[in-house]
């Protein structure tokens, strides 16, 4: 034990919660180790937001998020706000834009954001080994702990464990935490890919890749298998984008967090229009003109082209169509149901879904509850956030939480 270095708080992983954690830590005066197995710190900050990170949203309220106690993020999120987290970005003279939807971006680069949470890390004397990776790691009593790595052996009163969930895993992710769970038999709840792309079954699939980078508006709401009257169709209204795999873009990547496999995606590619008024209308004053050139003055003329001959609607005069066919047609773009094959998975998934069991972390401060000493910050927990900052406004909020109390 003669070689065992002593700090007060060892944090594994330094993403956002983990950096959040060590610099609130670290003011309060405690000997913080933060450790890394990546060679550059904060990986994931530094690629969000194509490169400008979406670091919190105006608009955070506890809805946001999923969760199996949705209680939990309460606590942590009404204490530290994203209003305390621009007031940091502010005080570092970090420029920052709003867009839709509340969303916040760095106006030059997300790199800001680490470099940001690295000094405020030095100013809090936090000590930080990268490309360190844990080899062992025991709980010796209450609130004591050992930390074997490649850097050595370590002690500690508290263990944050900090180190993400299983989305993107050229980012270094890996399943550390849920290992961890089950050494010390904390319950987890299934993990599944989040705010990711949906893949197509193949004849749709193949339809569709001619429409590949062709960006849109919609209205995407999940439908539950065996849903029941008490269940609401969750919905959003953002950009559908076509890709030679399937669908993206933000209004796919934010229900996929609310769709499994036997669950009904319904897409209205024409929101907030009556199609069904508009054909009917159409009809009346101009009987003549072909369906396909009515609907390409609303929707791209390929989008038109493809979905009629997939649903072998052929396109003639409107005077051609009879009641019944011209529903057909307004079902077709207000409601329709690609054949999802699935997702694409964690390769390119922003988040994960599911998580450490959160009825077993207190909500005040992350600790475990049943191992003294034990915390888990950021995207181990199951907690996951919507696309929009919500899920770095969590990040913040937690790993604040638990800096207070490690």
């Amino acid at each position: 034990m003669d070689n065992v270095i002593g700090f007060d708080v060892i944090i594994i992983g330094a993403g956002a919660s983990g950096l959040m954690c060590a610099v609130e830590a670290g003011k309060r005066g405690r000997k913080v180790l933060l450790i890394e197995h990546a060679k550059r710190i904060g990986q994931k900050i530094i690629m969000s937001g194509g490169g400008r990170c979406n670091f919190t949203n105006l608009y955070v309220e506890p809805s946001n998020f999923l969760c199996s106690n949705p209680h939990f993020v309460k606590s942590a999120l009404s204490r530290y706000t994203q209003w305390d987290f621009i007031a940091l970005v502010d005080k570092h003279n970090i420029a920052w834009h709003e867009r839709d939807h509340g969303q916040l971006f760095c106006d030059d680069s997300a790199k800001q954001i680490v470099g940001m949470l690295l000094d405020e890390a030095k100013a809090a004397n936090v000590t930080i080994k990268t490309q360190c990776e844990v080899t062992e790691h025991q709980q010796v009593a209450d609130n004591h702990f050992t930390v074997n790595t490649t850097h050595g052996e370590f002690e500690c009163q508290s263990l944050v464990v900090a180190t993400g969930g299983l989305s993107l895993p050229k980012l270094g992710a890996t399943p550390f935490a849920y290992q961890l769970a089950e050494k010390y038999n904390l319950p987890v709840k299934p993990t599944r890919a989040g705010l990711v792309p949906f893949t197509l079954q193949p004849v749709l699939k193949d339809k569709l890749t001619e429409l590949s980078g062709i960006s849109l508006p919609a209205t995407a709401t999940a439908i539950k298998k065996n849903a029941t009257k008490k269940d609401h169709p969750m919905s959003f209204s953002e950009a559908l984008l076509f890709t030679h795999r399937g669908l993206s873009g933000p209004v796919i990547l934010q229900i996929s967090n609310y769709w499994q496999a036997g669950d009904t995606i319904s897409i209205d590619l024409l929101p907030g229009e009556d199609l069904n008024q508009l054909l009917n209308q159409t009809q009346q004053d101009r009987p003549e003109i072909a369906l396909k050139t009515v609907l390409s003055h609303h929707l791209p003329k390929r989008v038109v082209e493809c979905l009629l001959g997939f649903a072998e609607i052929e396109s003639r005069p409107l005077k051609q169509f009879n009641e019944k066919e011209l529903l057909q047609v307004v079902e077709l773009f207000h409601q329709w149901q690609p054949l999802i094959n699935g997702t694409e998975g964690y390769r390119t998934a922003e988040v994960t879904l599911g998580g450490i069991d959160t009825d077993v972390i207190s909500s005040k401060t992350m600790e475990c509850k049943s191992v003294k000493g034990l915390y888990f910050v950021g995207e181990a927990m199951d907690v996951t956030g919507w696309l929009g900052g919500f899920n770095f406004a969590w990040c913040w909020s937690c790993g604040w939480a638990a800096g207070q109390e490690v």
